[in-house]
């Protein structure tokens, strides 16, 4: 019996797949007249009612069913139609504009902003990323944007995001209030070690200083050790802290690094909760650059509180077969559950589909970001 309700099936998948080659067949023309009268590919409206139409011709019990697989429909014939289409916004005109003037090799050598100080985990990102670099350090993340919004470094260093807290919202803030573009990033791993000067004993330890994030992922050797917890601002800094201090029952929780240029001794390596411990650092700029083999694209988009929101959007990378890497959500404050979402995906910004899919999410969602297209290196 199940062999007979598979062919059934079979025979109704040849029916639809004639009258799907049809229907794009159909959905090019009207591309191609849209094309003509410069019209954009969206029209919910149109949509709405097609949706309302097809469905009242089923059994009450299938009709969301329906409405899920038109929706999918309408996604698949605006990708194909996007190709008779210049769909152009201001985000996908500018990088277009940049990709002419030359895509060009990311610079060896630059000045380079990161919070904190000599030892921080964002300059050690920062050597990594350049060749020849000379790294200038400011006190919080605030003043890192500052010093390239006023042309004091050519670039910032500043972390997005760790694999076990999570995104840095407060950067992402700023990322959009500064209109700042992402060019570079890395995944480095964060090594926590127990520094003391030398000559103390770990049983000599009454006080551990860090950075939160750092104390939240070593919390297990803190429970262990029953000391009192200091936060500051930067491990970089915790551990500068420790090297000036005239007391002898005082560790900080910082790199390897910083033990060898503030001269403290590792009392443990090692000593965070889970040794898979990353963070994601962004090299940013205040001008859109695209720099060659640039091959994923962030961006933050604001989306309705109604149903299918979301679901539309991953539809459209679904249908270009790109790899989300992030989808992050966030509430936006003040509003009425309306949520910001982080999207990374896996695509080349020369791509003339990426740069029309870019310019068709511009249009299609209240707010949309573009934080820049770039090489991650792992």
């Amino acid at each position: 019996m199940l062999d007979e309700y598979r062919k059934q099936i079979d025979d109704i998948d040849t029916q639809l797949a004639k009258l799907l080659d049809e229907r794009l067949k159909v959905s090019k023309k009207i591309g191609e007249e849209k094309a003509k009268m410069e019209t954009v590919v969206l029209d919910k409206g149109r949509e709405k009612n097609v949706v309302n139409r097809v469905t009242s011709l089923v059994s009450p019990e299938y009709r969301l069913y329906v409405k899920q697989i038109y929706e999918t429909i309408f996604e698949t014939s605006k990708a194909y139609q996007r190709q008779f289409i210049h769909n152009e916004s201001a985000i996908s005109a500018k990088i277009r504009k940049t990709i002419e003037e030359g895509v060009k090799q990311f610079p060896i050598s630059a000045t380079v902003a990161c919070q904190g100080v000599e030892g921080a985990y964002s300059s050690i990102a920062a050597d990594r990323l350049f060749e020849l670099n000379t790294n200038l350090y400011f006190k919080t993340w605030d003043a890192v944007f500052d010093a390239v919004e006023k042309g004091l470094c050519d670039y910032g260093v500043l972390p997005i995001e760790n694999s076990t807290a999570g995104s840095v919202n407060k950067v992402y803030d700023l990322m959009k209030e500064h209109n700042f573009y992402i060019v570079r990033s890395i995944k480095l791993r964060i090594s926590h070690n127990l520094l003391a000067k030398k000559g103390v004993a770990l049983s000599d330890i009454k006080e551990i200083v860090s950075h939160q994030q750092a104390l939240d992922q070593c919390s297990d050797l803190l429970s262990q050790l029953g000391v009192k917890i200091t936060v500051c601002e930067n491990t970089a800094m915790a551990a500068q802290m420790v090297a000036k201090s005239k007391r002898t029952d005082i560790a900080c929780l910082s790199s390897k690094e910083c033990a060898d240029i503030y001269g403290l001794n590792i009392l443990k390596s090692n000593v965070q909760n889970a040794n898979a411990n990353f963070t994601r650092f962004i090299c940013i700029s205040k001008d859109l650059q695209v720099f060659e083999k640039s091959n994923k694209i962030s961006i933050m988009v604001t989306l309705p509180h109604e149903k299918g929101s979301l679901n539309k959007i991953l539809n459209k990378f679904s249908t270009m077969g790109l790899n989300l890497t992030k989808l992050e959500s966030r509430p936006m404050p003040n509003t009425d559950f309306e949520f910001t979402f982080y999207f990374d995906f896996d695509g080349c910004i020369e791509d003339d589909n990426v740069l029309k899919l870019l310019a068709d999410l511009d249009f299609g969602t209240e707010q949309f970001t573009f934080l820049g297209g770039y090489t991650e290196i792992i």
